[in-house]
């Protein structure tokens, strides 16, 4: 049998790898939020932001600590949203699986922030993205076997053996730009459509997902030590602290109740990857859960942002 020895929880909005001296540029173009909070003039003074950056930088740090000691690792399976990196309105599955052997990871996306300045002004905004290598290897075999055993649970899967000239998306690129960019473990790339109406998967599903992935696993080849990897979240755009939180305490005490119930209505936009948390929440079974920090992300008035976590789970 093998096992999950690790579970990681990471958001990968644009805040978390942008370079400080660009936060204040973010604040130009937010979108209008419907509330703001008491407090909001000193959470975006200059010494506010810049403390939030340097604890968003401190975490992902840890979380490159716990995934190098974890090692060795057979495969990371991640779960993660694609953003028409390999999908468009022309075909969209709810779930997909991708079964290659390698996967290429291309120049990161820029969200948020203008790429028309100077051309040192956008050589330091990638500053915190990590040189990858062209290509990283795919796990084939657990992949394959996932398909299978999940499209026995009832899971209908789309079985993706190619990557189109987009390469891998940004939720899965984030392993190598942001945590272990000299990773030579084969990852498997579990991609929900969480943005795209009208066929996201629920809460419940998604949890439901996370739990088949976690028994397959566990019926894998003997011996194999496995690392499941949520790549997104949380609340986007207009903060929801509320609902980070309930999500945050739900995977804390092991009481999916708290957010398998969440009207999929809620989870829009980048709000929507909270459902690669949800998955990671039903793969990660009963091991305790570190919380390494929680930042409210708040950029504008009035409440523009990204509730950003970053967060460990490993056996008792």
């Amino acid at each position: 049998m093998a096992d999950v020895v690790l579970g990681i929880g990471v958001s990968h909005s644009p805040q978390v790898s942008t370079p400080w001296a660009f936060w204040p540029k973010m604040r130009q173009t937010d979108e209008a939020g419907p509330s703001v909070p008491p407090d909001m003039d000193a959470l975006l003074r200059p010494q506010a932001l810049e403390e939030r950056f340097d604890r968003v930088q401190s975490a992902i740090a840890q979380l490159r600590g716990v995934l190098r000691a974890a090692a060795p690792l057979d495969a990371i399976v991640i779960f993660g949203d694609d953003q028409h990196e390999q999908f468009d309105e022309d075909n969209m599955p709810a779930i997909a699986v991708y079964t290659g052997a390698a996967c290429a990871v291309n120049e990161p996306r820029r969200a948020h922030i203008p790429w028309n300045g100077p051309a040192e002004e956008r050589a330091q905004l990638s500053s915190l993205m990590q040189k990858t290598k062209t290509e990283y290897p795919c796990s084939n075999a657990l992949a394959t076997y996932l398909v299978d055993a999940l499209t026995q649970e009832s899971f209908d899967l789309t079985r993706l053996a190619k990557l189109n000239e987009r390469g891998l998306g940004h939720a899965f690129a984030f392993l190598y730009q942001r945590l272990w960019p000299e990773c030579d473990v084969p990852m498997v790339p579990v991609m929900l459509n969480t943005y795209y109406p009208p066929n996201q998967p629920t809460p419940a599903r998604s949890y439901a997902l996370g739990r088949a992935v976690r028994d397959a696993i566990g019926a894998w080849d003997a011996g194999k030590r496995v690392a499941v990897v949520a790549s997104g979240g949380l609340s986007h755009i207009v903060m929801d602290e509320a609902l980070d939180h309930q999500v945050l305490d739900g995977l804390r005490e092991h009481d999916p109740a708290k957010y398998t119930a969440i009207p999929r209505a809620k989870l829009r936009g980048g709000t929507s990857e909270i459902l690669n948390w949800i998955a990671l929440g039903g793969a990660v079974g009963d091991m305790p859960m570190t919380l390494i920090d929680y930042a409210a992300g708040y950029r504008s008035l009035p409440s523009t942002g990204c509730g950003m976590a970053f967060a460990y789970w490993t056996p008792a």
